[in-house]
């Protein structure tokens, strides 16, 4: 587990490691002498009469400075505050933001880090601010005093809150109402072949090259192609070789596909695995002309815009063709994605994270205020908090009264400035709620703390509003009733799945693989390079001879490099990550 992780492995650079070290010499717990005023309280101020300002490192924030609008302003009005996003994404990338800032000694008064080694080495350093005398006044983080508890276990304190986290099982899907992962084609193009029944994986490319032959150019009179790949996510893996993987139960870590129940772990070189065969799907649909040859050179952004425009029909991912393609126009024309099941696909679903996901929230050690710290996020576990900071990340509704509100049924619905907001390009707020337009003005945390299909005990509806009855109703239009109507009158992807025993749920376990030692890292590195590079050749190779000459030469070469002893290490900690699913099933339910 990642709470093991060696204190040898800490900090990578020599002057990190040794402000650490320094760090570490004045002890664990609240380094600068910072103190909570109300130690052991049961409740916070209602109301702040000063101001302050506090800088918040956020490793997942893609924005930096001061948080403006209506998010600003409401944490403005509540706690008198200002937030100052640090953010290494905006920085860089890297860590070289994060090793300076800790070398200093002042992460941050508010930080978002992840679960394990930076965790562990901001705790060890006295870099976080032990929460445990105010940890009674934290009313709304108490729902999820089991996953505070486990995030903290080995701890000599409670210093952080995790993130991600549900009242869910760990069984149940995290996601909304569509997975993260599936077959998702051009509906309308589908329609106009006859709706033909796809057994397989295989069986969808000629559906596919009738799709494309139905419409072989786009509305700006360019050429349409079924499937179009690009090279942005490469990493252990050809990226989008890895994607139709997932459509039969299965997910990465490292050069492994772990089955989402536990009953399957492959080596991605393996000759009978689920790797090869998508290689050869993508080799099978090249041979018949319905890959866009740019896919070897174009990046995410060209692709996507291509999908904006019709010459794309096929999407790995829901959220990418939908996004890109499915408007109001296009829908209430009929046109745009939905998912085209596979018969004997099991789509894998992320389970709901009843301990937390990978990353935590916590105080500085270093912040001026720790009170209005600690009721600032514990705010955010809040119903009104949720609703509010992950309305852009996890599809939470906003601001009550401004957003959405109870209608006379005594259910959410989305206001008329909400559905300008939320399904319209954007929308300027309303003076009294701050400046500038809705999405300008959401929060730029970018960090979930509830799931957004976790249920409002405000309102005991899901805080994403995609899954009200409400939007259902007022959202229905030609494509979806289309799309209802053949999948046997499901409403959302999700629940067509379900009610078809189509979905593979891989227990939400909050599991971290340890990282890497240095010689396996080096062995990753030069193995990982020659796969892509053979995948990218073999999805294009001339003719079957030549494709099955590439997979001879590519694990040819790859056992050379070391990819067996990369293996093993992967493999293990697949196994260890099942482990954690099984012990949080056994816990959770």
């Amino acid at each position: 587990m990642a709470t093991s992780i060696s204190r040898r492995s800490l900090l990578v650079g020599a002057s990190a490691a040794f402000g650490l070290l320094t760090l570490g010499a004045c002890g664990k717990n609240n380094a600068s002498g910072s103190s909570f005023s109300n130690a052991d309280a049961t409740a916070f101020p209602t109301t702040w009469s000063d101001t302050a300002k506090f800088e918040v490192f956020d490793g997942l924030a893609n924005q930096a400075g001061e948080q403006p609008g209506w998010f600003g302003k409401m944490v403005s009005d509540r706690y008198g505050l200002t937030l100052n996003l640090v953010s290494p994404n905006v920085a860089g990338g890297g860590d070289t933001l994060y090793n300076t800032r800790v070398t200093a000694g002042n992460l941050g008064d508010i930080v978002v880090v992840s679960v394990g080694k930076q965790m562990n080495e901001l705790i060890d350093g006295g870099l976080l601010m032990d929460f445990t005398p105010v940890y009674g006044a934290m009313k709304n983080v108490a729902r999820f005093d089991a996953a505070v508890q486990k995030l903290n276990e080995d701890k000599d304190g409670l210093y952080g809150l995790p993130t991600q986290i549900s009242t869910l099982k760990p069984t149940e899907p995290s996601e909304g109402i569509d997975p993260t992962f599936g077959p998702f084609v051009r509906w309308d193009l589908y329609k106009q072949i006859g709706y033909p029944e796809i057994p397989t994986l295989e069986d969808l490319l000629p559906v596919l090259q009738q799709m494309q032959e139905a419409q072989p150019t786009a509305d700006n009179g360019k050429k349409t192609y079924a499937i179009s790949l690009f090279k942005d996510w490469d990493g252990n893996m050809m990226n989008n070789a890895k994607q139709p993987v997932c459509y039969y139960g299965y997910d990465e870590i490292g050069f492994v596909l772990a089955k989402a129940d536990g009953s399957d772990f492959q080596g991605i070189l393996d000759d009978d695995g689920q790797y090869r065969r998508v290689l050869k799907w993508f080799f099978d649909a090249n041979q018949l002309g319905i890959v866009d040859p740019d896919s070897t050179t174009q990046n995410y952004d060209t692709l996507f815009s291509k999908m904006q425009a019709g010459q794309v029909l096929f999407s790995f991912w829901p959220w990418q063709g939908q996004s890109a393609y499915n408007t109001e126009e296009h829908m209430a024309a009929g046109k745009g994605f939905e998912i085209a099941p596979l018969a004997d696909m099991k789509v894998f679903s992320y389970g709901a994270e009843a301990v937390g996901g990978q990353q935590i929230i916590a105080i500085g050690s270093q912040v001026s205020d720790p009170d209005r710290a600690a009721a600032f996020l514990d705010w955010l576990y809040s119903s009104e908090g949720v609703s509010c900071n992950s309305s852009q990340t996890m599809g939470a509704a906003g601001p009550r009264g401004l957003t959405w509100d109870i209608n006379a049924d005594g259910k959410p619905e989305l206001t008329d400035f909400g559905r300008e907001a939320l399904l319209g390009d954007d929308a300027d707020v309303p003076s009294d709620w701050g400046t500038g337009t809705y999405k300008e003005g959401a929060s730029w945390l970018n960090v979930t703390t509830v799931l957004g299909n976790d249920i409002d005990p405000e309102t005991g509806y899901p805080f994403n509003y995609k899954m009200w009855e409400t939007y259902q109703e007022t959202t229905a239009n030609p494509l979806s009733e289309d799309w209802s109507a053949k999948m046997g009158g499901a409403t959302t992807t999700m629940q067509y799945l379900q009610d078809n025993d189509m979905l593979a749920v891989a227990p939400g376990a909050s599991y971290v693989a340890p990282d890497d030692d240095s010689q396996t890292e080096s062995l990753r590195n030069q193995v990982k390079s020659v796969i892509v590079e053979s995948s990218w050749k073999m999805a294009f190779a001339s003719d079957e001879a030549e494709f099955d000459s590439l997979w001879e030469d590519l694990k040819a070469t790859a056992d050379g490099l070391g990819y067996q002893d990369v293996l093993e290490v992967d493999m293990s900690n697949a196994k260890d990550q099942q482990a954690a699913r099984e012990e949080i099933v056994a816990q959770f339910g």
